[in-house]
């Protein structure tokens, strides 16, 4: 595969980087990581990076979607693909560029391909039930990435490059955040977990995750769980849905309890090298995917299970 001359990559989430400076290099000949701040521009100088881009103005507060005129001062004039993660922030700024640079924009693209010189991303539609595939006849491409879909890159701490300050370009209409308050959240990445262990509709109440979380523990797994769990109940955090629109697994193991396996769903715990499914419904869409399937109740199988394997 041919590839492009420029990459240009910009996260909203420094822990992204890694990930998409992999999936930069397979596309790009050059790679420039666009950063917010100094800070940012040493934690992720070891990735390699022909250059590395310091957008100015980087605050705390400061909101991601207001660098729109910043980065479409830098990209105007230039040819290529600009990568981002697939957040709802970069997806805004995302569209802001669009339109300024008048640039082609797929979001939640879990391939890209240079076909004759002609740039393809392929997403999924429906729900996840059909793939498209698009063309993107733009000069600058803007792609939002799934994640999960590449690991991340090898670091080189000895790994030295030129750092270009970029100067903040206020714009007409700037979003202001006037604090932050701490909101509870999960600190888990299930895209990045070795084992995971999801529970859906099979549960009856929220009090017998302990029962899930017992079972994660004696695995060294993390609990994910299916969409009515965590949007539904909310019985758990939005970060550990997994799902078309919530977390692709990468997992060695997904083991899951009382969840039917709709394709909505699945998309998301399809990447797992082995799925091991329990439900009391033999009929359950789930078997269909799972290497392995037991037709039983999840209030006797987890417990006769966590006691066997914390011999």
């Amino acid at each position: 595969m041919s590839k492009l001359a420029n990459v240009w990559v910009f996260s909203d989430n420094v822990e992204r980087y890694a990930e998409l400076m992999t999936a930069a290099r397979q596309w790009g000949e050059q790679v420039h990581l666009i950063v917010q701040g100094n800070e940012q521009a040493d934690q992720v100088k070891a990735l390699g990076a022909d250059d590395i881009i310091v957008l100015e103005h980087a605050s705390e507060l400061q909101r991601v979607e207001n660098y729109a005129e910043t980065v479409s001062a830098l990209l105007q004039t230039h040819t290529g693909l600009l990568l981002m993660p697939a957040s709802k922030r970069t997806k805004s700024l995302g569209a802001r560029l669009s339109m300024q640079l008048n640039a082609a924009m797929v979001n939640d693209a879990t391939s890209v391909t240079l076909d004759a010189g002609a740039l393809f991303a392929e997403h999924r539609m429906y729900g996840g039930l059909a793939f498209g595939k698009e063309k993107l006849n733009s000069a600058l491409a803007i792609i939002t990435l799934a994640p999960g879909m590449f690991e991340p890159a090898e670091t080189n701490p000895a790994h030295t490059c030129p750092v270009i300050s970029a100067p903040y370009i206020t714009p007409l209409h700037e979003i202001v955040c006037q604090e932050r308050r701490a909101k509870s959240l999960s600190s888990v990445d299930l895209s990045k977990a070795k084992r995971v262990v999801g529970v859906g509709r099979g549960l009856v109440a929220e009090s017998d995750l302990q029962m899930v979380r017992n079972l994660a523990a004696v695995l060294g797994a993390e609990v994910g769980c299916s969409r009515p769990i965590a949007e539904g109940e909310n019985w758990m955090e939005r970060e550990r849905y997994i799902g078309v629109s919530g977390v692709l697994l990468k997992s060695d193991l997904y083991l899951t309890l009382g969840i039917s396996g709709q394709i909505q769903h699945m998309v998301g715990g399809n990447g797992a090298k082995i799925i091991v499914a329990i439900n009391k419904d033999k009929k359950a869409p789930i078997f269909n995917y799972a290497d392995y399937g037991l037709v039983g109740d999840i209030y006797k199988v987890v417990p006769a299970l966590i006691e066997q394997l914390s011999r």
